[in-house]
């Protein structure tokens, strides 16, 4: 690490104009929350391995900024030449550096992996003092990073009709009225799962998420698609070129956006599809804007904006355009990817189903291990404290006390058999998820945590330091899955041997507020920053909290993290409001440092609500739960359960009784009756 950070100063040093810091952003080309391994240069120059975050290196010092989710962990991972910046708590990466770097600063970012909005609040920041952003034209980290991964070639993939719900032609038309309607002629997608939702297309070049490296334009005219060619089929290119979109090479996309500039672009395309025939309301005002469709134009200067997102589109690609003539907007692809079509919300329910049915026979799998390997209670039963060296040493009973080396050499090499760690529990869970129908793969690292490392927000285990299960301490364990159908995430926090009076308090506040916002009937209009309180008052109530987010929207055989919704204490909470045909995710959790961490999680679905008045006419939203798994009755304390809390649980559990049935054994079955029997007083 400390012959990182000298090679780094040393080009920062010899760079033209010299650089008094450097960032490095988390985020790749197309600004992505989780990205390949070759673009993970903020955990190579650091060595912190969470998703989120930005280090900074100047010529003295190197620094750290992450949320509240990795404050942990970061302090785990980052050695003593790193200061950690906490979001929220220390001032922000712009006001630090405009406080503390000097005047005439000149900061190094490489112009790709920033955002047009970021890269103007900084300058906004840097301003008084006269310190400047410099665009650096290389990446300076690739530089020093002599085993860089190499990039992957995967196949892109068709994303059929029956899965998708809706055709590329309908997205293309429905895209172009949105350019009529915004003055606009053309349009820039950087985000990977919008431009994988908008072609219908799949890959596999980030893991857990199913999109490929591509950029895509679409002007009123052409649609062009940038991507390694090496990755496209016959079958793909067929499907593309049927919808009019081009294939050009992946590096292209910068010099095309400088043609786009200056609407030469579809000049150079020599793929025409299908004409798209626009609404009788946006041909109307297609005719008044004089946009050009087909070559042709009725007006001139009207129609001459190109659309980027400025929270998405790098600030490369911006600084091509003329700004005069940006129109500066979250894409309207967002919003329409994020409101599921009917195909869509009938795949997601059907893949929860199935993923519901693979955690209970993990569930079912772990209650037998940890019974079996280590003397414990169990799910069901609170047991006393176990001697777990005993149990695992001597695994069954022995007639004699008098045993051979080799009696005993094997009775050690049962041991080991027997151990069972974060990593091989999580494995087997992956194995009930892989035998069910459509599945592609897990959505995101298993958090599989026992202990303190369930306090560790988003724990990612390891095979060679991952911690041993252990019946005496809480597990909580949060996944999900890939299937052509739909994406899951789900949490849940189980207890195998007698949890405490705390943690049964805890556990069920989490679980309070997690009915509450489930349970949550709000007018139109309401966003996810009104509703955040409602998962957290029960644990206000004891004066405590949790520093994450609630909910995030979930894809359709997409990312696991989507927007543009959110429902969070986070100002961003407030840009979009909640519709229906959204999923988002319900997900309190409370997490007590170096002890345990308790989350719990389901999917849901917004829709409409059927209430009995309907003041000042604006309709009313709620919730449809699509995640199926029990909550262990063994961590909850009924009497702090209000009735209307205990019926929502025992009716939720009935019908996972009836949801799952048809995917599980006779013996899993009755496990599941067991776990879902009604709470008793």
């Amino acid at each position: 690490m400390a012959d990182t950070l000298s090679a780094l100063r040393s080009l920062m040093a010899s760079h033209s104009p010299p650089l008094d810091a450097l960032v490095v952003p988390s985020e790749d080309y197309h600004q992505s929350e989780y990205v390949s391994a070759r673009d993970k240069r903020r955990e190579f120059v650091s060595g912190f391995t969470g998703s989120a975050g930005l280090a900074l290196v100047t010529k003295k010092e190197a620094l750290l900024w992450t949320d509240g989710r990795y404050f942990l962990q970061a302090a785990q991972e980052l050695s003593d030449q790193w200061k950690l910046m906490r979001i929220g708590e220390d001032p922000a990466v712009d006001i630090w550096m405009a406080d503390n770097l000097p005047k005439d600063a000149s900061i190094g970012v490489d112009p790709w992996c920033i955002s047009i909005d970021t890269a103007q609040r900084w300058e906004r920041a840097f301003a008084a003092k006269q310190q400047k952003l410099v665009q650096t034209t290389k990446n300076l980290v690739d530089e020093v990073w002599i085993n860089r991964p190499p990039a992957e070639v995967n196949a892109v993939m068709v994303h059929p009709l029956e899965f998708a719900g809706r055709s590329v032609a309908d997205k293309l038309k429905f895209l172009r009225e949105k350019l009529v309607v915004e003055k606009a002629r053309g349009i820039i997608f950087t985000v990977l799962d919008e431009v994988a939702w908008l072609y219908n297309i799949r890959g596999s070049d980030v893991a857990y998420c199913p999109v490929v490296h591509a950029f895509a334009i679409v002007t009123s005219n052409s649609a062009f698609f940038y991507v390694d060619k090496q990755k496209v089929s016959a079958e793909v290119k067929t499907h593309l070129e049927v919808n009019g979109i081009e294939i050009r090479d992946y590096t292209a996309v910068s010099s095309d956006v400088a043609l786009l500039a200056v609407d030469e672009l579809d000049a150079v395309s020599t793929v025409r599809g299908t004409s798209t025939e626009l609404t009788e309301e946006a041909s109307k005002t297609l005719s008044e804007t004089g946009v050009r469709v087909n070559g042709s134009s009725q007006a001139d200067g009207c129609n001459d904006l190109i659309w980027a997102d400025p929270g998405s589109c790098c600030y490369a690609l911006y600084s091509k355009l003329n700004s005069d003539k940006v129109h500066l907007q979250q894409s309207p692809v967002a919003l329409a990817k994020a409101l599921k079509n009917q195909v869509e919300l009938e795949g997601l329910r059907k893949a929860h189903i199935r993923d519901g049915a693979a955690v209970v026979q993990y569930l079912v799998w772990l209650d037998e291990k940890m019974k079996d390997n280590y003397g414990a209670s169990g799910y069901f039963v609170e047991g006393h404290e176990v001697n777990k060296e005993k149990h695992l040493i001597f695994p069954s009973v022995v007639s004699s006390c008098c045993i051979t080396s080799l009696e005993f050499l094997n009775l050690m090499l049962c041991r080991k058999s027997l151990k069972l760690t974060e990593v091989t529990a999580s494995d087997k869970l992956e194995g009930f998820r892989a035998s069910k129908e459509n599945f592609r793969g897990l959505s995101f690292p298993t958090i599989s945590s026992v202990g303190p490392n369930a306090a560790i927000i988003h724990y990612c285990p390891q095979a060679e330091t991952c911690a041993e299960l252990d019946p005496d301490k809480i597990y909580l364990f949060d996944s999900g899955a890939q299937y052509l159908d739909g994406t899951t995430d789900i949490t849940r926090t189980v207890h195998f041997g007698k949890p405490s009076t705390h943690e049964k308090a805890c556990y069920t506040a989490v679980l309070k507020g997690h009915i509450a916002l489930g349970n949550a009937t709000f007018p139109n209009g309401t966003n996810g920053h009104a509703l955040d309180i409602l998962a957290r008052v029960p644990l206000w109530k004891d004066g405590l909290d949790y520093r994450h987010g609630t909910g995030h929207g979930i894809g359709s055989y997409l990312n696991v993290h989507e927007g543009p919704h959110l429902i969070s204490f986070r100002p961003q909470a407030r840009n979009v409001p909640l519709q229906a045909s959204m999923t988002v995710t319900d997900e309190p959790g409370y997490y007590e440092d170096g002890k345990f961490g308790i989350r719990l999680e389901n999917v849901l679905i917004v829709k409409e609500a059927d209430t009995k008045f309907n003041f000042g006419d604006k309709g009313y939203l709620s919730f449809e739960h699509i995640t199926w798994a029990p909550y262990q009755k063994k961590l909850i304390d009924p009497s702090l359960l209000a009735p209307a809390e205990i019926d929502w649980l025992d009716s939720y559990h009935s019908k996972c009784r009836d949801m799952l049935a048809p995917y599980l054994s006779e013996a899993e079955k009755e496990w599941l009756k067991k776990a879902t029997e009604p709470i008793s007083v």
